[in-house]
């Protein structure tokens, strides 16, 4: 697969041929891919596909089997603990103290980072007002429902100002108006950082990655941007011609695989028009506005099928079974 290369103007992450092994098993196996600045990247995968595993390498939690991990061109197995202060991480089982309050917890957590005691309160009070925990500072964690508690572990994440955010299911546990809220805070940390972000639920990271990563069986499957992947090789044609027609026509076009009627509620037939894998959209749509126009039909829609990420991440599923 080719290697996505971001258009950012900083090169942030860059990982080449990773892999893990235990033993016999190969959790990850020769992945490579390259994040800029500001990008919000989600890593999808099934269960065991190996998401963690490369989330606690690039954190240098874990030691590579094979290949090599660099941020901010600090090369992680040389420089780990340079690598580690660009870093702030949450787990996917928050490392929260239950006896301890929000407050004392994130100084702690302030200290194990290195940050000096002159500028742990203004940190310590900007990543508490940042994950909206202003009202709970002063509560114990063990008493927090588990919304709250998520919201803890984000602060302690965000606590050091980092470069680079790598959350593992950040919305776990949060109500619609938190998931809403760790949104609009994700945004926020990669005006100025990159964020990689590993989630069950797809229509988070539709709603907020620029990009996606797909891991099967440790192996990178798929890394493209979130809008080229969601616009699939179908085009949407509503006119006011019957299929004995349109169909004809539009089937003639060059590029155009097939052409299929479908159900149509508003004015005119809606055809579906399945494209081969080289053809640019855009020219096909072109060429179909013209021969419509031609032939004297009034056009009512054409524009690109659009998909959404479960869709795209269930053909995947189903292609590397087959294989």
């Amino acid at each position: 697969m080719r290697m996505f290369r971001p258009c950012s103007k900083h090169l942030m992450i860059r990982v080449a041929a990773l892999s893990r092994c235990y033993g016999d098993l190969k959790a990850v196996d020769q992945v490579s891919f390259e994040i800029g600045t500001g990008e919000i990247v989600g890593l999808l995968g099934h269960n065991g596909a190996g998401k963690t595993t490369i989330m606690k390498m690039l954190t240098g939690y874990l030691e590579p089997t094979g290949g090599s991990i660099e941020m901010d061109g600090f090369d992680i197995g040389e420089q780990r603990e340079a690598v580690q202060e660009l870093i702030g991480y949450l787990p996917e089982n928050d490392p929260l103290y239950y006896e301890m309050t929000v407050v004392d917890y994130l100084d702690y957590a302030a200290s194990l980072q290195g940050i000096a005691d002159t500028a742990r309160p203004g940190l310590i009070r900007k990543a508490i007002a940042r994950t909206e925990l202003t009202s709970r500072a002063t509560d114990t964690i063990g008493t927090l429902s588990r919304g709250f508690r998520q919201r803890v572990g984000v602060a302690q994440a965000v606590l050091n100002k980092p470069r680079v955010l790598i959350l593992d299911e950040p919305t776990n546990g949060l109500d619609p108006t938190q998931v809403q809220h760790m949104r609009e805070l994700i945004r926020d940390v990669a005006e100025d950082a990159t964020v990689i972000l590993s989630t069950h639920v797809l229509q988070e990271v539709q709603a907020i990655c620029s990009r996606v990563i797909i891991i099967h069986e440790g192996r990178k499957v798929l890394d493209a941007k979130m809008d080229d992947l969601l616009t699939g090789k179908r085009l949407q044609v509503v006119v006011d011609a019957g299929p004995e027609q349109a169909i004809a026509l539009l089937a003639a076009i060059n590029g155009v695989v097939s052409v299929e009627q479908m159900p149509q509620g508003g004015p005119g037939c809606r055809y579906v028009l399945d494209l081969s894998d080289n053809e640019d959209p855009a020219e096909a749509a072109h060429v179909a506005a013209s021969r419509i126009a031609a032939e004297g039909w009034k056009l009512f829609v054409l524009q690109p099928e659009r998909r959404d990420l479960e869709q795209v991440f269930g053909e995947i599923s189903a292609q590397r079974r087959t294989q």
